[in-house]
């Protein structure tokens, strides 16, 4: 660690003051022996921090929760949720603790919180502390995710705490610090309903209009303009998950933000061959959470989100439900354009074609396209890369991926004579993402003390559409002993 550089930093503690009722003021749990292992530096600048005073003796104690700026009030956020389906009245954050809000530079207010900083009240049976490896799975998935330019949270450090932390073994524990437009989530709502106190769930909206939707302020009913956007939010947020090929893995209304962001990197993964079943969490065994059925839970857990909201949208509940209906058969519409519109991108097309005709020639590509992608297994990223080359004119790697070259064949045709934009499939289509070979391989390297292979992966993730010679090994696939992959939460 470096010498302390005198500290600017100041943290706002809005929700803690705002929204008492969903915050209990706590500290976070002393790490005896502190280690920085990864600073976000880019981020730390956006958010006005210096990386040298992140990187002293108190910064990094700062990244735990173990040195609280003056004015600065840590709380755990309450909340409910629906997790798998199962109604919880009471979730909140077990080993979590947002330290406070800050002004990054384009003046948004930012949450800074903890992940893994100990037991908080609404612990129960855990112990609140969080390992090496899941902490930096987050810091890797979220920042390739938001280089692919998908709204996230993100990561700014990962500290080990010197400390052994029991899971099936005994391994190395971690904090991560993560930023936030806020971590208001449906189940924030689902509990504030719960308490059958409408001035509650009132400032709860008001606050999140506020942050993140203040246009709906001046809506005729700012409540249901708060929903509208929520639904809007989500319907595009998962378009982007599925046309990139993430699977989320727990998409429980706790893990569902108001604002449009993902939260949670736990058991989460991309696809390697395409495969609508996808599931790669060790404790979603009935499949709830699979690749295909992401926007089908995205639409539940946004009913849930307008059960809460209907005291707000009409103090007569009758009124209210028609009315949350109405907002929520939205989202299907939502989200089928916005796939459509990524996907049709994806080989290199306009949506809107020239004409009808031209419109109605894109749908068939779309869908023969996704029909080929069914048909066997293909590498969900590589496939899309060496279908660029194919508008270039070099057919032979993207026709070597496919089971029936017949059906390729006659598709390949058609698409071709629309002339495609293969600069337009370059700037959509990554080349990197964070391969689950990969990320393992620099998690148990990382784990082990060896950051190298993290930093690798890191470069190659955080520019993901450039081709760049010497990393030709991040743009392949799984070797085939790879197996079937399963991720954990880490708790």
């Amino acid at each position: 660690m470096t010498e302390a550089a005198p500290s600017t930093i100041a943290l706002g503690s809005r929700f803690a003051g705002e929204l008492n009722e969903l915050a209990v003021p706590w500290q976070a749990e002393e790490a005896p022996e502190p280690e920085l292992l990864v600073l976000n530096e880019p981020l730390a600048l956006d958010l006005g921090f210096d990386p040298t005073y992140l990187r002293s003796g108190e910064g990094v104690r700062l990244l735990l929760g173990n040195h609280v700026p003056e004015g600065a009030t840590p709380v755990a956020q309450a909340y409910a949720g629906h997790q798998f389906g199962g109604y919880s009245p009471l979730l909140g954050d077990g080993r979590a603790l947002l330290l406070g809000e800050v002004e990054d530079a384009r003046g948004r207010v930012r949450d800074l919180h903890l992940k893994g900083s100990g037991r908080t009240p609404f612990a129960r049976a855990g112990d609140g502390r969080a390992v090496v490896g899941p902490m930096l799975r987050e810091y890797i998935v979220s920042e390739a995710m938001h280089a692919l330019g998908i709204p996230t949270t993100r990561s700014l450090a990962v500290v080990s705490t010197g400390r052994q932390v029991r899971r099936e073994s005994m391994l190395p524990g971690a904090v991560l610090a993560r930023v936030a437009t806020s971590h208001l989530r449906v189940g924030s709502f689902q509990y504030a309903r719960a308490t059958e106190n409408t001035e509650l769930l009132r400032r709860l909206a008001d606050h999140a209009i506020s942050r993140h939707y203040p246009e709906a302020a001046a809506a005729e009913n700012p409540y249901l303009a708060l929903y509208q956007a929520v639904v809007t939010a989500q319907a595009s947020l998962v378009a982007q998950w599925m046309l990139v090929g993430f699977v989320h893995g727990v998409m429980n209304t706790d893990n569902m933000t108001i604002s449009g962001e993902t939260i949670d990197y736990g058991p989460c993964a991309f696809l390697d061959a395409f495969n609508p079943s996808a599931v790669y969490s060790s404790i979603d065994v009935g499949g709830r959470y699979s690749y295909a059925n992401q926007p089908v839970m995205a639409e539940w857990n946004l009913a849930r989100l307008a059960e809460a909201m209907l005291p707000l949208i009409n103090e007569d509940q009758e009124a209210a439900v028609p009315v949350a209906v109405e907002a929520l058969g939205a989202f299907r519409g939502q989200y089928s354009g916005a796939w459509f519109g990524g996907m049709a991108a994806k080989i290199g097309l306009e949506t809107a074609g020239s004409g009808p005709s031209g419109a109605e020639a894109v749908t068939d590509l779309v869908d023969g396209v996704v029909a080929i992608l069914r048909d066997g297994p293909v590498d969900y990223t590589l496939f899309f890369r060496n279908l660029a080359k194919a508008a270039r004119g070099d057919l032979r790697p993207v026709r070597g991926m496919v089971m029936d070259l017949a059906a390729f064949d006659a598709w390949a045709e058609q698409w071709l004579a629309v002339e495609p934009d293969a600069g337009l499939m370059d700037r959509v289509n990554p080349v990197y993402i964070p391969r689950n070979h990969l990320v393992e391989e620099a998690l148990a390297a990382a784990t082990a003390g060896d950051l190298e292979p993290l930093w690798s992966l890191l470069a190659a993730v955080q520019s993901p559409f450039d081709e760049r010679p010497g990393l030709e090994r991040y743009a392949e696939g799984a070797p085939g002993d790879f197996g079937n992959y399963v991720t954990f939460c880490g708790t």
